[in-house]
């Protein structure tokens, strides 16, 4: 304590010098607007370049959760192809190209998108991306992330889009039990976002918890086997017809920023040929 006053003692007059500057910018500033706005824009440049830089180190930072996501989702799809070799294999141990030739791997191809607003908290969350309908992009398509099932595109501009994600009541995706043929559909209810159920899994269908649930491909929207989460618990429907599972979901859409949009040809062909079917029936009506 004697070392500290010894000090403001001994430099007593550069304190007085600092306190008297300080006042004497701050009255200056305070009472001639010129002066106050010249610092005000100053300020808010200087600001503006921390923040820019923090957000630059901030996202240098995130590329080490990307990249790892990245090789989370290449290990699962190579995982996907080794099960699809060994399917292959048994089924015609030949090597019949016809039967490879089938394969819809060059029926979709992927429209890379940044997001650019997101939310999470509401009942009814939405996400927009930065590309539209210059990009290829349509309504009803599919949306994806390194991880796994994001959404479905619900309004589309020129360059821009809105997605209808998981995490929003409203929202509704076929979807399966890994290895298994049990699908129902999944539905977000509030809550975690992490969480969400699996509703009308049939009760004869035999599974175990902690099983992988993927896209079913049944609809038009999804391609088969795109990961959705885990099975974390198993409830009794309402009407104790079916299962509810509860999901963990592989998407952490709190940290979202780059996703795929999904353009799969074979899924518009199907469309196409419902809307036909549907319109047949109407005329014959």
């Amino acid at each position: 304590m004697r070392n500290l006053i010894e000090f403001f003692t001994r430099h007593s007059h550069w304190l007085l010098f600092l306190l008297l500057e300080v006042v004497s910018l701050s009255l200056l500033f305070h009472f001639n607007s010129y002066q106050g706005s010249v610092w005000f824009t100053s300020a808010n440049t200087v600001v503006g370049k921390v923040y820019e830089a923090r957000s630059e180190v901030d996202s240098y930072f995130g590329l080490a959760d990307i990249n790892r996501q990245l090789t989370e989702r290449n290990i699962y799809l190579e995982q996907q192809v080794n099960q699809l070799s060994s399917q292959l294999k048994a089924k015609n141990p030949t090597g019949d190209s016809l039967l490879r030739a089938a394969l819809p791997a060059d029926n979709y191809k992927l429209i890379p998108a940044k997001v650019i607003d997101n939310s999470i908290s509401k009942p009814d969350n939405f996400i927009t991306i930065n590309k539209g309908s210059a990009d290829g992009v349509k309504k009803d398509m599919g949306v994806a992330c390194g991880t796994g099932v994001v959404g479905i595109v619900y309004i589309v501009s020129n360059h821009y889009s809105v997605v209808l994600p998981v995490l929003n009541t409203k929202s509704n995706i076929s979807c399966a039990i890994q290895g298994r043929d049990y699908f129902g559909y999944l539905h977000w209810n509030g809550g975690p976002s992490n969480l969400a159920y699996v509703d009308d899994i049939p009760r004869h269908a035999h599974f175990k918890l902690y099983e992988k649930v993927v896209t079913s491909g049944y609809s038009s929207v999804f391609p088969p086997g795109i990961l959705v989460g885990k099975i974390l618990h198993v409830y009794n429907s309402v009407d104790g017809l079916s299962y509810r599972l509860q999901v963990q979901l592989s998407t952490d859409f709190a940290r979202l920023r780059d996703v795929c949009v999904i353009d799969d040809a074979s899924a518009r062909e199907r469309l196409q040929m419902m809307q036909a079917a549907e319109d047949s029936l109407k005329l014959r009506e």
